[in-house]
């Protein structure tokens, strides 16, 4: 696959914590444009819903090479947000990197995979009904991950890449601040450290490859307390403290930002921030990315339920669930305990631009944690789209030297086919 050769424009490094968020003119004075009542609820209120938006604007030269401009509004590596599913992006791309790395010829992200236990709480999946194959795989694990944010999913690519790899991979990239340690399942932090043994099959079933249970002893670095909030709920019992988010995952806007960057242009980061990925796992990750649930054949989701914004926050309008003719998405989403983190890649091939838009807000006004009474859709969710509306309108407008190539990002998706298997329903996300 061509890649095109990007010269990248830094204008933060993501290893840097700044003393005061950072908020540059040109997004301030952009905002004043839209003046309804929830955006500028949000824009003149940015502490009270941790707002963080950085908007990354491309430009391309005569030969297509981009180069990137960073501008912020409200950053700070330091302003804690809980990432929830948008750590499902970095798990992706470790699963690919690790099995590249395996060198084995008969195991790739479409070979059949079995999960079995070997500790606390731990489950085996030998079977995945939703796969075309009737087995789990990397392939499907990360198509449901990006597709409708599927939890299983997730928690699956944690076990087979390990929590001590993952974290020490993150960190030798340059993700320094960048932490995960748990699934997304209940279990205790000793539970977590355990991974269950793997195996790679063959059709028949012949054993290809097998990856014992593992336990992580590396240390994590605790000492920058997250705590938010001023109670949560544990079942039907309120804790009147404060919900302590320390040991929790942890992506800070700017690394999820670059990450996403990484993977839609991997010549414009440094080398070591890149992942060991070949040009069809660029391609795989470039269709998931983008395709809507309703396009897609396994797993079968019901596309009412999983409309094509379903997870394109950017462009959510709960009026209408469609996306403007033209327009692709390519990124990834996070929702929990009120927070709501998108990062995104738009390509609209009918005017032809592009640009990053990446941001999360928190939207919890009685600051009761696992209550189920988040803003979401009253406030986080026409936020995002208003957000979104208003960084897409002004691209539209923005003048350009040379009009971007986007052929890269060209794809083709899959068409729905008319079968009798009936939809995927109520995911785990």
């Amino acid at each position: 696959m061509k890649v095109f050769i990007s010269v990248l424009f830094f204008c933060w490094s993501i290893t840097v914590s700044y003393a005061q968020p950072r908020t540059d003119a040109v997004l301030t004075n952009l905002f004043e444009t839209n003046q309804r009542s929830i955006f500028q609820e949000v824009i003149r209120h940015p502490d009270t819903y941790r707002l963080q938006i950085i908007y990354t604007q491309i430009n391309r030269d005569k030969n297509n090479n981009p180069t990137f401009i960073n501008y912020y509004f409200n950053v700070d590596s330091t302003n804690y947000f809980n990432p929830a599913s948008t750590v499902k992006l970095p798990l992706a791309l470790l699963s690919l990197e690790k099995l590249n790395g395996l060198k084995d010829q008969q195991v790739t992200k479409f070979t059949a995979m079995q999960f079995d236990s070997a500790y606390s709480k731990q489950t085996k999946e030998w079977q995945d009904e939703t796969s075309e194959t009737g087995y789990p795989s990397i392939a499907h694990f990360i198509r449901k991950a990006f597709l409708v944010s599927d939890n299983d999913a997730y928690s699956r690519m944690y076990e087979f890449v390990g929590q001590s790899a993952i974290n020490r991979s993150l960190h030798a990239k340059g993700y320094l601040d960048t932490r995960i340690t748990h699934r997304f399942v209940r279990m205790t932090a000793d539970e977590n450290r355990h991974t269950n043994p793997i195996r790679f099959i063959q059709k028949n079933g012949a054993l290809i490859y097998a990856q014992p249970a593992a336990n992580n002893t590396d240390p994590f670095d605790f000492r920058r307390v997250a705590k938010l909030g001023k109670g949560f709920y544990v079942k039907d019992s309120l804790v009147n403290q404060p919900f302590d988010f320390t040991e929790r995952n942890k992506f800070p806007l700017e690394a999820f930002q670059q990450v996403l960057q990484s993977v839609m242009f991997p010549l414009s980061v440094p080398a070591k921030q890149r992942f060991k990925l070949t040009a069809d796992d660029y391609r795989f990750l470039y269709q998931y990315l983008s395709q809507y649930p309703g396009e897609t054949n396994y797993p079968k989701y019901d596309a009412k339920q999983y409309y094509d914004s379903y997870v394109k926050f950017f462009f959510m309008d709960s009026l209408h669930h469609q996306m403007p003719e033209g327009v692709r998405v390519f990124n990834k989403v996070g929702w929990a305990y009120g927070f709501l983190t998108d990062a995104s890649y738009v390509a609209d091939f009918k005017n032809r631009i592009e640009y990053m838009l990446t941001a999360t807000i928190y939207v919890n006004s009685d600051g009761i944690l696992n209550d189920d009474k988040y803003e979401f859709d009253s406030v986080g969710h026409p936020f995002m789209y208003q957000l979104g509306q208003t960084i897409y309108g002004y691209e539209l407008k923005r003048k350009r030297q040379y009009a971007p190539d986007l052929s890269l990002f060209r794809l083709t998706y899959e068409k729905r086919n008319n079968d009798n298997r009936p939809p995927v329903k109520d995911v785990d996300n």
